[in-house]
């Protein structure tokens, strides 16, 4: 794939729709999410010149997919169905069971054009910021990337046991794999008093990222459900503060979907503020792990 011009691509055609003239600045989606996994990214081509893209994502039983972006003078052409056929035979061949992307709640196209492949838009997700304070540190937190090599395997097998008990079967061994591999920041591991995991967030840092200029993104994260999720899930956000705070990153970035109103209420508490919302849309239409219970940040986008 062309990716200079997957990722020119990417932004002239959110900008068109949004009215601006580069929404994502230093922010990349294209380079990292190719570089994450080459074989779920895919192009569209015109006399062998590239003129849209998609990306598969495969976080275990869930599977989602985005940005799916098009030339804007081709729009409305079929390219867009053209691009979701091998992201869902993608989603076949890995097996996910829940299915999931990010859109423009207020367009009727979009909506339309994903209900055609059995998505229904469920509850918004919000995408917020909060401006970083010094932070004090948080006991039981490690960084992913500063443990030997050794430690790693059993880190993503505890990272694993924490997800599959918010979401059967999800995992994010490919994010933290991904963020580490590349230098996109870093995944934080919050340990208690047993030898379980309380808490994770894979977290993108700065330029060339997810993230962008001064920017620290909360890609994912979650806490152990259960008896004191939400305690544990307060020491999440303190700890994912910690971390901007230590790279000299002054915005702290979360998504979180309002399906998660008790989690939602306490990122406010915290001082975050929504900048941008999308809605989600399902396949099946269940909730997935977008439940009241579930004290998770992500977006989809």
């Amino acid at each position: 794939m062309d990716l200079d011009r997957a990722d020119e691509i990417c932004r002239v055609a959110f900008g068109t729709f949004l009215g601006a003239p580069d929404p994502f600045g230093t922010v990349d989606y294209v380079r990292t999410r190719w570089a994450a996994d080459p074989q779920a990214a895919f192009a569209a081509t015109v006399e062998g010149e590239v003129v849209g893209s998609n990306f598969a994502t495969n976080w275990g039983s869930v599977g989602f997919f985005g940005p799916l972006t098009v030339r804007p003078d081709l729009w409305d052409q079929g390219i867009g169905r053209r691009l979701m056929e091998p992201v869902m035979d993608c989603f076949d061949a890995w097996g996910n069971s829940h299915l999931g992307l990010f859109t423009f709640s207020h367009s009727p196209k979009h909506l339309e054009l994903y209900r055609r492949y059995g998505f229904w838009p469920r509850f918004l997700t919000a995408i917020m910021k909060k401006q970083v304070a010094e932070a004090a540190a948080v006991p039981g937190r490690v960084l992913y990337g500063e443990l030997p090599a050794p430690e790693r395997p059993d880190a993503l097998s505890l990272c694993r046991a924490l997800t599959g008990a918010v979401y059967e079967g999800l995992s994010l061994e490919r994010e933290i794999v991904a963020v580490h591999t590349q230098g996109l920041g870093d995944t934080i591991l919050l340990h208690g008093a047993g030898s379980e995991l309380d808490g994770l967030a894979v977290c993108h840092c700065g330029a060339g990222s997810e993230a962008g200029t001064d920017v620290c993104f909360v890609k994912f994260g979650a806490v152990r459900p259960g008896p004191g999720a939400a305690d544990r899930f307060e020491r999440l956000l303190d700890a994912c503060e910690r971390l901007a705070a230590e790279r000299g990153l002054d915005q702290l970035d979360a998504g979180m979907n309002l399906a998660r109103p008790d989690a939602y209420r306490r990122m406010i508490d915290h001082g975050f503020r929504t900048w941008l919302q999308g809605v989600t849309m399902h396949r099946p239409n269940q909730p997935g792990y977008s439940y009241p219970a579930a004290y998770v940040i992500d977006d989809w986008r």
